[in-house]
């Protein structure tokens, strides 16, 4: 069994109102409560911050928890409603991004089942071979490396692992990007590794990379990284990304 929470900020910087944007008639963080609803969570919690976005969520039929406005962070978010709710330390819930709405349902039972086969794991993630050189260098594309029980070493936004003999001129001329994964911020924790992760700071490999899951590496926490079933969807960062899901949904109908 696993719970399923949604962190859903209204005030994005680069897309404010977000989780209420129009997708097809609905709301996009309907789409996203659908497929998280569709894997199978015995409980699915909208977290937000917003009246306009628990509105939104009401009429469509999903529970809410209204949170602080404060949290700099989903996890946080997540941290709270598990702990008013009184779930247990060893209890999984899964963090589904409010801006996912094309997430596939499987990749969300895949991070639930992950955590529950490994019981030395304190959190679960996904992530997926690069195929691409562009995608390799790109520093918005999260990279991780894990070691041969398949947890991680560690996440960056350089491109790694490198390929010294393959870049003799530095950055700009590396050309091999096998071996390299690309990180999908999915996550499932036990209850209580969450808590511990809010309640501590930020370490300084975190505020370095501004890669929150640093701080759990940082804490010798035990994070299983395994390969996505399936690909996931886009998310929705941007103007121009909410265009691309819209021309997605239309395609598919």
């Amino acid at each position: 069994m696993f719970r399923a929470v949604i962190p859903a900020r209204h005030a994005s910087t680069r897309l404010p109102g977000k989780p209420l944007a129009d997708l097809g008639g609905r709301p996009m963080i309907q789409h996203v409560h659908e497929r998280v609803a569709a894997a199978g969570a015995a409980e699915v919690i909208v977290a937000t911050d917003d009246e306009r976005v628990a509105r939104a969520c009401t009429a469509f039929g999903a529970e809410v928890e209204m949170t602080s406005a404060s949290h700099p962070s989903g996890t946080d978010r997540l941290a709270e409603v598990a702990a008013r709710r009184g779930w247990a330390a060893g209890d999984i819930v899964v963090n589904v991004q409010g801006d996912e709405p094309l997430m596939p349902p499987s990749l969300v039972r895949q991070v639930a089942s992950l955590l529950n086969a490994d019981p030395g794991a304190d959190v679960a993630t996904l992530g997926t071979p690069i195929g691409t050189l562009e995608e390799f260098l790109d520093p918005a594309v999260v990279k991780v490396v894990r070691r041969a029980d398949g947890r991680a070493l560690y996440f960056s936004r350089a491109p790694i692992p490198w390929h010294r003999d393959d870049a003799p001129g530095g950055l700009g001329s590396q050309r091999n990007h096998q071996g390299a994964w690309r990180h999908l911020g999915l996550y499932a924790y036990r209850v209580g590794a969450l808590q511990r992760l809010a309640a501590a700071d930020p370490a300084p490999l975190e505020l370095a990379e501004r890669l929150e899951q640093l701080r759990a590496l940082y804490l010798g926490m035990a994070i299983v990284v395994g390969e996505t079933l399936e690909s996931p969807g886009p998310g929705v960062d941007t103007p121009a990304d909410l265009e691309r899901v819209r021309r997605l949904l239309e395609t598919r109908r």
